[in-house]
């Protein structure tokens, strides 16, 4: 299936993406010591920093002595005649080897991987240039083209620096999968606990997981009961209640209570480490196919080399001198390679990164932005992204005049003060924010599975489940129930029921928007939540959704993305949770909100810092601008090849027009300085 690329983020050499792959093993071998591939990426751009000031600081005795630019400019600095010819030949092939560096190491990739695109172009134009001219310097007659040579290196190194600053380091997420799996254990052995590295487990081992510890392997539960907390890994956003006999995945965290777990899967069947190969074959997945500059600078070095090589043969069938048929041959190379192509899209991707980063979108994957502008399907992930991802108190209140309203949250509070269940939580944050006093509770205990209770101020108040009123046949009414999405607990006074408080995992204000824009720019918009059909429905129907999927775990939230793009959907995905993370890094555009776990945010391409769905409906809108104005720059910065490339080649050259290298020079030099200012107009649109 053709999956459009996302994670080769920038059109610099392709050996970046090599590392990638080479990366993602090393990170597989839980090699925490790698300090992967962001740090690559820093040594690259210092990299390409150092090579472009010193190129260029070299470049201005070369620019002195080019007899071409001093006819420009009008004035004469020659040395003694001969030897500034061997002066420019000695700085331009130190420009040539130091500054070009970068773009023959990347010829090299490129031609392995029989994927010949920028950095094909800019090498076979600057040996041209250079091996040429270095002919003519040494006796062979014809004109030079250190001057060119010189610049072409210095725009393209900067053309690279700016890109690779502007593009967010790639990916590290599978290093902060890795890191998610506890190394280390606490193996049973008898009635001695021995802390054992998680590699050395066997199956059917037990290991004991204290309260509040991440639980280390697949397994099940021998012993013990307790909530455990898989948000995580399913995207539920309470805490899961477990006993024996239940199973427990590795990575996700105990709550309150000790568990002896029974160990089932180890190593590579491990749950997580199955989600570490998803999300690894998705990204490899992608970086197979490459961005737009790329795919142009192909065409062009196919062209280039085409034209080059037909005008060398043209001329001498036509038996012009072979000195003549060179000169031609190497003008029309230099020229095919345009300054203004190196710029064309660094400018622009500069310009939009930063315009978005002042608007909450990092963007940390080029390709992907450019291809937003083709998003068909969002798929939003719930908990955390369409809602808050915590339990709050939406409604609560008293069913008889026998107590105040805020009577029913202060007994509630007393008790559930001494509880850590997550609707507990929730209770007593409304608490604190309503700034209720609460009076003390005694003789605290838990109804199995149904609630609490405890004295409070000579009563006997408990707070309990709808299954605890069903079981007990009490009278409730209607008003305590409102919609599906919500979950009901009551307080009872002497076995009386006083009231209910209703709670909700609740919407964002802002996701209404967000899916009406979406709706009306043409997209579809579907739900896929590890959450129950109930909820998911509500959410759904509320926000008027196209679609939901429930109950979907991290590999069926990833089929589901490739089910939707094999159907010709192209596919962005909104998430912040590990459950999220390979279908995040499968989707066409992967968009992680900020407020979610690290392992998101790195699949992700794209991440929205204030976690405001809203902003998504923006980044369509903004990536269609963006990739105009790339269009645009590459119409300008290829326009004038298809003029100045057959004159240069000499087509018209018995009407006695023939471009020289000089006026090739200037025309390139125009293009570069339109796609310039053309790049800069971009803020002017995005700010208007």
């Amino acid at each position: 299936m053709n999956q459009p690329h996302k994670h080769q983020g920038n059109n610099h050499s392709n050996n970046h993406q090599h590392d990638h792959e080479e990366h993602n093993h090393s990170a597989h071998k839980h090699d925490h010591g790698s300090h992967d591939h962001s740090d690559h990426h820093e040594m690259m751009i210092k990299d390409f920093k150092k090579r472009f000031w010193i190129s260029l600081v070299i470049t201005l005795p070369v620019l002195a002595l080019s007899p071409m630019i001093q006819d420009l400019l009008g004035f004469e600095f020659a040395l003694t005649k001969g030897v500034d010819h061997y002066i420019l030949l000695l700085l331009s092939t130190f420009i040539y080897f130091f500054g070009g560096w970068p773009f023959l190491t990347g010829l090299g990739d490129e031609v392995r991987k029989k994927q010949p695109g920028m950095m094909t172009l800019i090498a076979v134009a600057v040996t041209v240039a250079w091996g040429y001219s270095a002919a003519t310097t040494l006796g062979v007659e014809g004109s030079t083209f250190f001057w060119e040579l010189a610049t072409l290196i210095d725009i393209m190194l900067l053309g690279h620096w700016i890109e690779m600053k502007s593009v967010l380091g790639a990916s590290r997420s599978l290093q902060k999968l890795v890191e998610m799996m506890p190394s280390e254990a606490h193996l049973l052995q008898g009635s001695e606990t021995v802390d054992v590295k998680v590699d050395e487990l066997e199956q059917d081992n037990k290991v004991l997981v204290r309260p509040g510890e991440k639980i280390p392997v697949d397994g099940e539960i021998v012993d013990g009961e307790s909530h455990v907390n898989e948000s995580m890994v399913t995207g539920e956003a309470r805490p899961v209640k477990k006993a024996k006999d239940d199973k427990v995945i590795g990575g996700t965290i105990n709550g309150n209570g000790s568990l002896t777990v029974s160990v089932k899967q180890v190593g590579e069947e491990a749950y997580l480490n199955k989600v570490i190969n998803m999300v690894r074959e998705a990204q490899n997945e992608k970086s197979k196919t490459q961005n737009l500059a790329d795919r142009i600078a192909f065409w062009l070095t196919v062209i280039a080399l085409t034209i080059g090589f037909g005008t060398l043969a043209t001329w001498l069938a036509l038996g012009k001198p072979f000195v003549f048929a060179l000169e031609r041959m190497a003008t029309v190379m230099v020229i095919t390679c345009p300054h203004a192509l190196g710029l064309a899209v660094p400018l622009v991707v500069a310009i939009s990164t930063s315009i978005s980063a002042q608007r909450g979108l990092l963007i940390r994957n080029r390709t992907a932005f450019e291809n937003s502008r083709k998003i068909s399907l969002l798929a939003f992930d719930k908990t955390g992204t369409l809602t808050k991802g915590n339990f709050v108190v939406t409604r609560y209140g008293a069913f008889d005049n026998a107590v105040e309203d805020n009577e029913v949250l202060r007994l509630a509070g007393a008790i559930e003060a001494k509880s850590e269940h997550p609707l507990a939580v929730g209770i007593m944050e409304k608490v604190k924010s309503d700034q209720i006093n609460l009076p003390e509770a005694e003789n605290f205990q838990a109804i199995t599975g149904k609630g609490i209770e405890a004295d409070v101020e000579q009563k006997k108040v408990k707070v309990v489940s709808p299954g605890y009123v069903e079981e007990n046949s009490l009278d409730i009414p209607g008003k305590a129930y409102k919609n599906e999405q919500e979950t009901v607990v009551f307080v009872i006074v002497d076995d009386v029921p006083a009231g209910f408080i209703a709670m909700a995992d609740e919407i964002r204000q802002e996701s209404y928007d967000a899916v009406k824009t979406l709706k009306n720019n043409g997209l579809k918009v579907y739900m896929m939540t590890g959450d129950n059909e109930k909820v998911a429905k509500s959410v759904s129907d509320e926000l008027g959704l196209d679609g939901y999927f429930a109950g979907v775990l991290p590999d069926q939230k990833l089929e589901q993305v490739k089910a939707f793009q094999q159907k010709g959907e192209f596919v962005a995905m909104t998430g912040d949770g590990i459950n999220d993370a390979p279908a995040l890094a499968t989707a066409d555009v992967g968009i992680a909100v900020g407020s979610g776990t690290d392992i998101a945010a790195e699949t992700a391409d794209i991440v929205l810092v204030n976690s405001n769905s809203k902003d998504i409906a923006s980044l369509v809108v903004f990536g269609k601008a963006t990739y105009k104005k790339m269009i645009q720059n590459f119409v300008w910065a290829t326009g004038y090849n298809v003029v100045a490339i057959p004159l240069a080649a000499g087509v018209l050259f018995s009407a006695g027009i023939l471009i020289s290298p000089a006026l090739g020079a200037v025309l390139m030099s125009l293009s570069t300085i339109i796609v310039a200012i053309n790049a800069q107009l971009l803020k002017r649109k995005m700010q208007a």
